[in-house]
């Protein structure tokens, strides 16, 4: 398939300055991302950042800023050879964390024939980094973030 792949993410920190990850098993492979996910037909960017923290973790969150647009030719790394367009927002909760924070990386089991398995966890700010994400877009932003805030 080819075309365009349009993906929101939100960049949340906590009090302690650490950065909200999830750790997903997506196809038989394992990634670190940042929380978020594919635009729908008919819905805004903002509209799919606020959804899918919703979906993924049951959390409100708030869209505080633009943080990127990729503005480079990447490939999906799920090999439907389609192009990925990545949006990126700082967000922050509007209630208290409900959901289970993974201890370490892919701290979760995966059940036989499962297809996708995900978590969420903080890595502390010293050591968040471009190395702490595995997709090329969000390495991009990881070295934004660093940065910036």
């Amino acid at each position: 398939m080819q075309g365009f792949n349009v993906r929101v993410y939100g960049v949340m920190f906590n009090e302690q300055k650490q950065v909200l990850v999830t750790d997903e098993f997506i196809k038989g492979g394992y990634f670190t991302k940042f929380p978020g996910g594919g635009l729908e037909f008919g819905e805004g960017t903002l509209q799919c950042v606020v959804r899918e923290f919703q979906e993924e973790l049951g959390l409100e969150v708030e869209v505080v800023e633009h943080i990127y647009t990729t503005d480079f030719f990447q490939i999906s790394a799920f090999g439907d050879g389609s192009q990925i367009i990545s949006i990126y927002y700082l967000v922050k909760p509007l209630a208290p964390f409900n959901f289970p924070l993974l201890e370490k990386p892919f701290g979760f089991e995966v059940p036989e024939g499962a297809l996708e398995v995900e978590g969420a966890r903080w890595i502390n700010w010293e050591e968040f980094s471009a190395e702490a994400v595995t997709l090329p877009i969000d390495k991009v932003v990881a070295d934004l973030v660093k940065v910036r805030y």
